[in-house]
């Protein structure tokens, strides 16, 4: 008989790189164990398994860590691969490009899309910045519903920040980078992922807490200030 397999995700509730691994689990249609962390006071298990960035989300597979939400979502993929639906595309070009854009949201959009709402100084800058960014993304969609094609996959799990916290941001600060007259495709886009049957059983339940949070955090910036 085989062994069990033992799958633990350390996450927290409303990260937006902790939605990432439970879109592929679930995906992918892996058991596992969702352990919440307090970030204000991390668990001895997360220290453990992380020791190098203490961060969330980790996924532990019969007690080998996986850190990082990208990795983590190849491993998913490579080890469950006849199992569930694909997360990265077969052929070598496309799954290269997946990357690619998956760098991308990590390393340019997500940050500019922070500085714009939560720092003072150069604020407009960042705004457009931003808004130039994200018409990458649209561009990147083309005629397909996901980023994936008919179904989510890598690049739409990269951009969970985008589908389901973009819009919560806006609404906390009033001021909008993402509309349907700027980004027609990437708007809807966000409109297909939230409402994509596996994305809705993970996403967090209470969006008026995130925005509150939001809120916080922009009044701690003052960019609400008159």
């Amino acid at each position: 008989m085989a062994e069990a397999e033992e799958v633990m995700h350390y996450g927290v509730r409303g990260s937006p790189l902790s939605l990432r691994v439970d879109i592929a689990l679930r995906l992918k249609g892996v058991k596992s164990k969702f352990c919440e962390e307090d970030l204000q006071n991390k668990s001895p298990s997360l220290i453990k398994y992380n020791p190098v960035h203490k961060k969330v989300p980790v996924l532990v597979h019969n007690e080998k860590p996986i850190a990082e939400s990208l990795v983590i979502l190849e491993y998913i993929d490579e080890t469950w691969k006849h199992q569930g639906l694909p997360i990265l595309p077969q052929d070598p070009y496309q799954r290269a490009n997946a990357r690619f854009w998956a760098s991308f949201i990590d390393e340019k959009c997500s940050p500019a899309i922070c500085k714009a709402y939560w720092e003072i100084e150069g604020h407009e800058k960042a705004m457009e910045e931003a808004c130039e960014l994200l018409k990458f993304l649209e561009n990147e969609l083309k005629d397909n519903k996901f980023f994936g094609g008919e179904t989510i996959g890598f690049v739409d799990m990269a951009a969970s920040f985008i589908g389901y916290w973009l819009r919560p941001i806006q609404e906390a600060v009033g001021v909008e980078v993402l509309t349907k007259e700027k980004c027609p495709k990437l708007y809807d886009w966000c409109d297909e992922f939230v409402s994509h049957s596996v994305v809705k059983e993970v996403l967090p339940p209470n969006k008026e807490t995130l925005i509150a949070f939001f809120l916080g955090r922009c009044e701690s910036t003052k960019l609400l200030a008159k």
